[in-house]
């Protein structure tokens, strides 16, 4: 994209032993390889965090896409839940990308509380909304974005708020894990295979399968991501190959290891009832895609 990024402040470090416990939780995995915190309900101490944050003149941002009729069906869910569950307490910046066909709901919005809306004109919409939202999402990061927040969450609209998602989820690179293929053993995930596409894992490598319907970190480190996933794009083109946006998400987390991972807890499919790992749902996935 070829634009100069600046980093609006630098956070005082927090160290991951001042908020962090995984022996709270030894029915799951808590540590990566790389060892960067897996976050599950009872791993983390809201209280550490609430000490370090509080001293931060803190502002997050979370940015949603939606087109024609899912605006109609999610906007208003994601937006009252968000307002009421994401952190709570603190400046959050609501970014909505819309077409010009959406009609916003009415929100009574919260204390520090804000929302902008980006209308999204592209007329490759129906072809490749993935593509089109991570076009749209990088160029918002340049002129927009990256002067306003210290962090940025991208979701999809399906996703509904159930309890509260705090500072836990801050990070400087935030992945999610896939609720469906967590519990799935790792030969069977649905990586990307055909060698000549950027998405490509070859059999036998991989950590997890990560799910693109939330990501998150710094805003530099987004604007990172997604020149990577538009990279790919041009390159599979090349190759007349067509893979998936979650696909190359996949393999830029193997390349560049995420710094913190979210348990299935914040993105728990709504159409199973959650196993006994699964104690607390932060957010549910209203309409999941299997693959």
């Amino acid at each position: 994209l070829g634009f100069p990024f600046t980093s609006r402040k630098n956070q005082e470090e927090l160290q991951l032993s001042d908020w962090f416990n995984p022996r709270e939780r030894p029915d799951v995995i808590t540590t990566t390889s790389w060892l960067a915190p897996i976050v599950w309900e009872g791993t983390f101490s809201r209280k550490a965090l609430e000490k370090h944050y509080r001293k931060q003149n803190l502002t997050t941002g979370l940015a949603v896409f939606v087109s024609g009729r899912l605006a109609d069906q999610y906007l208003e869910m994601f937006l009252q839940s968000a307002n009421k569950y994401f952190l709570n307490g603190y400046r959050v910046i609501f970014y909505i990308m819309v077409d010009t066909f959406v009609k916003l709901p009415q929100i009574k919005w919260g204390p520090l509380r804000q929302f902008k809306v980006f209308i999204v004109t592209e007329d490759s919409w129906q072809d490749n909304v993935d593509l089109v939202r991570m076009k749209s999402l990088a160029k918002h990061i340049i002129w927009d974005i990256q002067d306003e927040v210290d962090f940025l969450f991208s979701m999809t609209v399906t996703q509904i708020f159930q309890n509260n998602v705090g500072l836990e989820v801050l990070g400087e690179l935030v992945a999610q894990l896939h609720a469906w293929w967590y519990f799935k053993d790792r030969a069977s995930f649905p990586y990307e295979r055909r060698p000549k596409s950027a998405a490509c894992i070859p059999f036998g490598q991989g950590d997890f399968y990560y799910d693109g319907a939330f990501v998150g970190g710094t805003p530099l480190e987004l604007l990172n991501l997604v020149e990577e996933y538009l990279n790919g794009i041009i390159h599979d083109l090349r190759f007349r190959l067509n893979s998936t946006y979650e696909k190359h998400l996949n393999k830029y987390f193997f390349l560049r290891k995420p710094t913190k991972l979210l348990s299935p807890e914040y993105n728990w499919d709504a159409d199973f009832y959650p196993p006994p790992q699964v104690q607390y749902v932060k957010v549910a996935q209203q309409s999941k895609r299997r693959h």
